[in-house]
């Protein structure tokens, strides 16, 4: 996952019901191909280099359950520990927050989410009758990628759509391939998780 093209699209079909998506750059190639497997105890996703899924460029598992929280270790094709994806506990009720953690198991990024009310608005809307059908369209939420010093280094924000689920994840910021792959990689779990919460 070097040298990516910003922006780039998360795209999830409502008309099926695995929890599925492909990842697109900015001149529409396909990135990768992330699959959730099913009826897991533990998260388990698999990413695959495209949607034939016949290349399988990395893991996603969880790998500990505290309370509310829980982290996803990634590793690559080869097995290497890539980074960790940890979300932030109680903290992640009302907002979500999540620990981006480098491959020497130190904390390097955090991802919040913007707005909670965005959530909040969405949920409420979403049970009522017709109206509900309308929620992915007007409220989408934006999540924030921070350094260390607090700069916004990447930004994710759901897209306006009724026939689909999409997220663009925009560059903000200077960052280097190894870090863009953990970060890329740590906002594909963190969207499948998010998604199932509402």
């Amino acid at each position: 996952m070097k040298g990516l093209k910003f922006p780039i699209d998360f795209t999830f079909k409502i008309t099926t019901l695995s929890n599925d998506f492909i990842a697109k750059d900015t001149d529409e190639n396909v990135v990768v191909y992330v699959k959730q497997k099913k009826f897991k105890f533990k998260e388990s996703v698999e990413v695959f280099q495209d949607t034939s899924k016949q290349t399988l460029s990395y893991k996603i598992k969880a790998d500990k359950w505290i309370d509310f929280s829980a982290a996803y270790s990634i590793s690559n094709a080869t097995g290497n520990f890539v980074g960790k994806v940890a979300r932030k506990g109680m903290a992640s009720i009302w907002k979500a927050e999540y620990d981006i953690i480098d491959q020497f198991e130190q904390s390097q990024f955090k991802i919040k989410e913007e707005n909670a009310w965005v959530k909040v608005m969405d949920f409420l809307l979403g049970q009522v009758p017709i109206i509900g059908l309308f929620t992915g369209y007007l409220f989408n939420p934006v999540y924030l990628v921070t350094n260390n010093s607090g700069k916004i280094v990447v930004k994710l924000k759901k897209e306006s759509s009724l026939v689909d689920h999409r997220f663009k994840v925009s560059k903000e910021g200077n960052i280097d391939d190894d870090d863009v792959e953990r970060i890329i990689l740590s906002l594909m779990m963190m969207v499948l998780l998010e998604r199932g919460r509402g």
